[in-house]
């Protein structure tokens, strides 16, 4: 059985595991990995149905190890935005997260994966935002929810 680092001693609970460890793809799938170290660990699995999974490349159930880029907030939007241009911006994300969750990702409490980043971008262009905005900070980390 090969070695798990240490990235994955932070599997996300109830995280679906595969337990196709005969799978072309096993070495670089989460959740194999994740099975992997619930296996030396764990006492009850979630388990995806085995019949389920293809053993190939196309697996509907693969989920990459390969750390991505996260984002963490972007208070400084609001200084480089005319007020008008905000207040667009802002509205668009309120109703895309809820004003809780907009404000949390705002500040930085919640990291944004880069499916949300795009979402934010796309917020930008329909506020008239033409200039190139950088969030405050970036992280690598994998991305446990696909």
């Amino acid at each position: 059985m090969k070695k798990t680092t240490k990235i994955y001693k932070d599997i996300p609970a109830g995280y679906p595991l595969c337990l196709h460890a005969d799978c072309p793809m096993a070495d670089s799938c989460l959740r194999q990995l994740a099975y992997r170290r619930h296996e030396e660990l764990g006492t009850f699995l979630k388990l995806i149905n085995p019949s389920k999974c293809s053993k190939q490349a196309d697996c509907p159930h693969y989920v990459s190890n390969q750390p991505v880029r996260f984002a963490k907030g972007f208070t400084n939007f609001q200084k480089r935005m005319y007020p008008d241009q905000y207040d667009k911006f802002m509205t668009l994300l309120i109703c895309h997260f809820g004003r809780n969750q907009y404000f949390k990702r705002r500040r930085g409490d919640i990291v944004l994966p880069p499916e949300e980043q795009e979402a934010i971008q796309v917020a930008l262009e329909k506020a008239g935002v033409t200039q190139p905005m950088e969030f405050d900070e970036y992280i690598e980390a994998i991305n446990w929810i696909p």
